[in-house]
């Protein structure tokens, strides 16, 4: 006897696939949520290590400039001290600057020059005075160029022709300004260790005044009370 089966097992086939595809898809999706989600905590995890990171390098180069900027302000102090102590060592060098400037002007005035006044300003002295003739005044800027110790580099501001004296006892000069730098005793010694000898300065004299070889001339005008240095130097 032959048995047909009237049953939709096809329909049945269908749907079980159906199904079972629809269960593999959700399962898909699941997985790939539950990937997304480690993948997301994985990253979070490694930005949050990576912030820290950052926050420990930024407190680290803030903890570097803090300690620059005490570099610097160490620095800074250590420049101001040295300033002010090599201002307290060039206003004791300076003490005998008078001294060292008259006894090379008296050293290196030579005769026919009759200085009238002496004014420092810093490290430059302005030298005013009476010349018999412009060759004295050629001889006095050699000696200061190339015999003085303490003193170079002299400028001739000015020179002009005029007359000291009145009637018969006048007599024709050169009236002349020149301009001069005076060593430290600093100074000194880098040019001498430079050369590779002591430095000597030049022994103190006492300063010395005297009159033009001519008789009558005019006394010289005294120095102003605001110079910082003022004397009278001269040779017959």
């Amino acid at each position: 006897m032959i048995k047909i089966n009237l049953l939709p097992h096809r329909e049945e086939k269908r749907k079980q696939k159906r199904q079972d595809f629809y269960t593999l898809l959700a399962l898909a999706v699941v997985m790939a949520v539950v990937v997304i989600i480690l993948v997301a905590a994985y990253n979070a995890t490694e930005i949050l290590v990576q912030n820290q990171r950052n926050s420990l390098i930024k407190a680290q180069n803030d903890r570097l400039d803090e300690e620059i900027k005490e570099i610097n302000t160490l620095k800074e102090e250590i420049e101001s001290l040295k300033a002010r102590q090599q201002a307290v060592e060039d206003l004791q060098g300076d003490r005998n600057q008078p001294v060292y400037l008259l006894s090379e002007l008296v050293t290196q005035t030579p005769e026919g020059i009759y200085l009238r006044s002496i004014r420092q300003d810093g490290q430059r002295v302005e030298l005013k005075g009476y010349a018999q003739s412009n060759e004295r005044v050629s001889e006095f800027l050699k000696n200061l160029s190339t015999n003085s110790e303490w003193l170079n580099k002299p400028d001739l501001i000015v020179i002009n022709s005029t007359g000291i004296g009145t009637g018969k006892t006048a007599k024709k000069v050169f009236d002349f300004s020149i301009n001069v730098g005076i060593k430290r005793p600093r100074d000194q010694e880098a040019a001498a260790a430079a050369n590779g000898a002591a430095g000597k300065p030049a022994a103190p004299g006492a300063p010395v005044t005297a009159t033009m070889p001519a008789s009558g001339a005019a006394a010289p005008a005294p120095a102003p009370a605001s110079t910082p240095a003022s004397a009278q130097v001269g040779k017959p």
